[in-house]
Parts: C-alpha cells; structure tokens; sequence
C-alpha cells in the first residue's frame, strides 16, 4: 500500500498548547464572579501573616480551585502545564501573579483553622443559596413517599515515609506529614501515618455539601454532628422535612451513640451497623426460627441470601425502636463472610420484590452473618462497578455494604 505524501514544517519557537482543562477553570471562574464568591473572598476573609508580600487568600484559592479541576496527578504536573498561561489564568480571577510553589507550601503551612472555616461558610452559604437543578431527585417507594439520600462518608488515607538515619550525631528527623498526619489504622492500604476525611455528598445531585479533615483516626463523632447541622440546613432551604432525608452511613457510625445523635433530629438513616449484640435479643431469634421473607440469590456470584425483617427491635434498652433486617447465606468451608448492612424506614424501597411490612420507624440496620460461627471481621472484594441510588462504585478492595445491598437488589 503506498503511503501518502506527508509534510513536517519545524520551528525553533514554542508554542505549548492550551491545557485540555483550561475550559472548565474559565467556566468555573465566571460562575464564581456571578455570584459574587470570588469578591466575598477577597473582602471578607483576612489571614494576617508576617511576610506575606503580595498575594492574598484569593491567589492560593485560585491555585487550589485550579489544581482541583485538572486532575493533573500531583502539584508539581500543574504548575509545569500552568506555567506558560500563568498570567492568563490568574486573570480569570482578578488578580495578575501566579504564587510559587514553595509560597503556597508556605501558606497552607501558617494557614489557621479560622481562615478554613471562613472558606468553608462561604461555600456553604453559597451551595444552599443557589439550586442550580430544577428538582432536587429522590427515590420513591411503594408507597409514593419521596426520600432524599445524603451520603456521610469516613475515608482515609494512608502516607508512606521513607526510613530516615537516627543517630546521636544527627538531628531529630521533620517530617512535614507531622502537621496534617498521625498513626492510626490503615486499613488495607500501605503506609506509616493517617489521614481522616468526612465527606457530605447530596447523591442525586452529586452536590458536594461539605468536608471535614483531622489527622490520625479524626474525631468521627464531632465530625458526624457537623454533617447533621449542614443536612438540616440544606433540608431547610430545600423545605423538605427532615424525616424525608435519609442519611447513609457506614459501619465506623455503627453503634448506638453516633445514631442516636442522627435520630435526635429527627433524620431518616439507613446504616450499616456492628451492633452484634442485637442479633441475641429474644425478638431477633424468634424472627430467625421463622421462614425467611424473601430468597436472594446474587446475579454475578450466585450467593443465595436469605432477609429475615425484624420490624421493631430496641436499639438500645430504653429505646429507640428500629427496623432490623438480617441476611444471612450458608457457611462454606472456609471462613464465614460476616459485617452488618444498612437499611432504614425507607426499606420500602426494596420494592415490590421484599413485601415488606409499613412501619413509622425511622431507621433500619442490615445485619449480615452466617449460620456458623461469627467472626468480626472479613474483608470482601467488588469485582465490578454498580450503580447504587445514582453513585458508582469504584473497583477493588472496598469492604462495601453498597455491593451488599446490590447484590440483594434494594436499589437496582
């Protein structure tokens, strides 16, 4: 086959193309200008600091919001593409000079933790203020009651560090993980120090409703009482009653004190629990001598589950009451698959598939264990993605009750 004539023309000048990402920052600039984001910043949040020169708050918030919307894989990768429209992109935000890379190690270094709640109120304030989709979505049960899902994630993240030489002859070793990191539990992935984050996701929207950041394990409960103000704030603006939102949690909000702070106002969960002790209550055992409400078999491992609904089981002795549904699968020759699941009021949801009884309760747990002897723990695998109430799941290593619940076909 006979190739045809190309042409090569060379030129000594460089003329770097436009980063592919360079669209969306313009975009998100503009919209940040509109509302008045981006002069609320300027005006309102001050963090006085010795040597500061020039730059103000807005110079680093830009550089973040920009390194964000690349998705370029670490700083360094984003101010080399940046580099040559440097100018061009600080414009975008009213301002005319790009900080180096070691200024802004700097600022995050000196940064307070007024200045990130400062931030945070603006974003906040302008997220409820704004609806920027005709409808705020929902699932429907049976029943034709709306449920709003908001998702209360825990993640982490773990960071390795290299093994430095310890003598008398040498200085203590600086770490500059020591201010953002701590040991803690790392979980299935590699490294030293920890990093807890608590993200607040609307799941229909994908609107990012807030975060909350501490070293080392982090303080869940706090954390799990700052996310209950921002969705009875949002549930307000949105006038839906909080009875309609439904908070999904997973098994680090698993006993009965960080759910009584959930129920206390008034908000639907569905969580996935490790309260094992209610499984002996004389309620649950009676419903486990019984037939099982429905059979479940799985479409890609073939498990067969067998739900077993409890409607109204103590969660602790004085109350309150909660809807407890508990699967269970035969025990194999190996070591039994055991972890607890979530479920909550609008276990109607489970459509018309799991007939399921109407109660007025206003949370449910997932119980899921073998016949055989328990044990606390057994990590699982997702081997595919899935999508579960408008949120796809990553692949590998999540011991996630989201595979569960697809598996038993609650929200597909």
């Amino acid at each position: 086959m006979a190739l045809p004539q190309v042409t090569l023309q060379i030129t000594p000048t460089s003329l770097p193309s436009t980063p592919p990402w360079m669209s969306g920052v313009v975009a998100f600039a503009q919209v940040l200008e509109h509302v008045g984001v981006r002069k609320a910043i300027t005006e309102q949040v001050r963090f006085a600091r010795a040597r500061f020169g020039r730059y103000e708050v807005i110079d680093f918030v830009a550089v973040l919001l920009g390194y964000l919307l690349s998705g370029e894989p670490t700083l360094l990768a984003f101010y080399e593409r940046l580099d040559p429209w440097a100018a061009s992109f600080m414009a975008l935000f009213g301002r005319d000079q790009l900080p180096h890379r070691s200024t802004l190690s700097r600022f995050l270094a000196a940064l307070n933790q007024g200045v990130v709640e400062s931030l945070r109120t603006l974003f906040q304030k302008d997220v409820l203020a704004r609806n920027p989709f005709p409808s705020p979505g929902g699932l429907f049960d049976r029943t034709g009651a709306q449920w709003l899902v908001t998702d209360v994630d825990g993640t982490r993240q773990a960071a390795r560090q290299r093994a430095l030489p310890q003598t008398d002859a040498l200085p203590a070793p600086h770490r500059r993980f020591d201010q953002v990191c701590a040991p803690g539990y790392t979980g299935r992935k590699r490294g030293e120090v920890v990093r807890t984050r608590t993200v607040i996701l609307q799941t229909h929207t994908h609107q990012l409703l807030g975060t909350f950041g501490n070293a080392g394990n982090g303080d869940y409960r706090s954390e799990l009482r700052r996310a209950i103000q921002v969705i009875t704030s949002y549930a307000a603006k949105l006038g839906v009653p909080p009875t309609s939102i439904l908070v999904r949690l997973d098994g680090l909000y698993g006993d009965a004190a960080p759910l009584l702070d959930v129920l206390a106002v008034h908000l639907s969960v569905i969580v996935r629990s490790r309260a094992y002790h209610l499984l002996d209550l004389e309620v649950v055992q009676k419903r486990l001598a019984h037939s099982p409400d429905q059979v479940s078999t799985h479409a890609e491992s073939g498990m067969t589950r067998m739900l077993y609904d409890c409607v109204s089981v103590p969660l602790t002795p004085t109350g309150p009451e909660v809807r407890l549904v508990i699967a269970t699968h035969p025990a194999t020759d190996a070591a039994p698959a055991v972890g607890v699941e979530r479920d909550g009021t609008v276990s109607n949801s489970l459509s018309a598939r799991y007939p399921l009884r109407r109660s007025p309760l206003r949370m449910c747990l997932i119980f899921t264990y073998t016949v055989a002897r328990l044990r606390l723990c057994w990590q699982t695998r997702t081997r595919s993605k899935r999508w579960i109430v408008g949120t796809r799941i990553p692949l590998g290593a999540r011991n996630s009750p989201r595979f569960w619940l697809s598996g038993f076909g609650m929200f597909d």
